[in-house]
């Protein structure tokens, strides 16, 4: 049970309660280490870490020497319940390699196991790339869904997708560089009523906010392959135009001129945000009936 005041977790009060303390770090920035955050970490008897070469490093930036144990997706149960012995005795500290832990990493086991052992918990808030491209982006923010990570294959995302794209909110993910280009094709033809925004290098020098329609961002992202990990927004999905069916048939015309027919609906599905069942029909229509 938590019976600690919030005078005790003070960043004036170097003594800590044993327990398990949350700690967000930096997700570029160094700036944005809070002084509660250095304190708490200055004053644990270890540190729960995603990876210990990258907490190591802004460890040594902190001037901060503690042991370093590491608790990631791979970590066993023999890890977590040597973390939980040390916590009843001790303070201990977990942290991702950037941003806020628990945000889309295992750390919600570690958390849920000190809590069923009585063991004090507490976070301390600080950086997230989750929040900060959502106030950067510009889209809806009264209403959010966190997706975390896309998944890398086509199939997979677009299930994920396909699940999503009827949710009346703005939809968050996690991506990746080198996947980025994929996952905006999919949004394109999934979601081709939502405003996209792609949000990357947060905090950093180059930070970089870019909204508009899913095709524009994947042919600008083919063009200029980004690194690192991204954020990608995707807003509340808009009305539906009302179709001009002489204009969609001409646009399948046009398609069928160059294309299979499921290839064709799919592209005029993409343009118009169109079911691409129902344009698949219709091709086949016009196809067997020409006008």
């Amino acid at each position: 049970m938590d019976n600690l005041s919030i005078e005790d977790r003070s960043p004036d009060n170097p003594t800590l309660e044993p327990g398990l303390y949350i700690v967000a770090t930096p997700i570029g920035n160094l700036g944005d280490m809070t002084r509660r955050a250095v304190e708490v970490l200055g004053a644990v008897a270890a540190i729960a870490c995603e990876d210990t070469r990258v907490t190591g490093k802004l460890m040594a930036h902190l001037g901060i020497r503690k042991p370093l144990r590491r608790y990631d997706d791979h970590a066993d149960v023999s890890a977590r319940d040597a973390l939980i012995a040390q916590m009843r005795t001790e303070p201990v500290a977990l942290v991702s390699d950037a941003g806020t832990p628990l945000i889309s990493d295992p750390g919600y086991r570690l958390v849920r196991a000190a809590q069923a052992e009585g063991i004090m918990v507490t976070s301390l808030p600080g950086p997230s790339a989750l929040i900060t491209a959502l106030t950067l982006a510009g889209l809806p923010t009264d209403r959010f869904l966190f997706g975390g990570f896309l998944p890398g294959k086509d199939k997979a995302r677009g299930d994920v997708l396909r699940e999503l794209a009827g949710v009346p909110a703005t939809l968050v993910f996690y991506d990746t560089g080198p996947r980025l280009a994929d996952t905006l094709d999919a949004m394109a033809e999934l979601l081709p009523r939502r405003e996209i925004a792609v949000a990357r290098e947060l905090t950093k020098l180059f930070e970089e906010c870019r909204r508009g329609s899913a095709a524009d961002l994947a042919a600008h992202y083919r063009g200029h392959p980004p690194r690192g990990e991204i954020v990608v927004l995707a807003g509340p999905q808009g009305e539906a135009p009302k179709p001009d069916e002489a204009a969609i048939d001409a646009a399948l015309y046009e398609a069928l001129a160059r294309l299979p027919v499921a290839k064709a609906a799919k592209e005029v599905a993409r343009a118009t945000g169109l079911d691409r069942k129902d344009l698949y029909v219709r091709a086949l229509a016009l196809q067997s009936d020409p006008a």
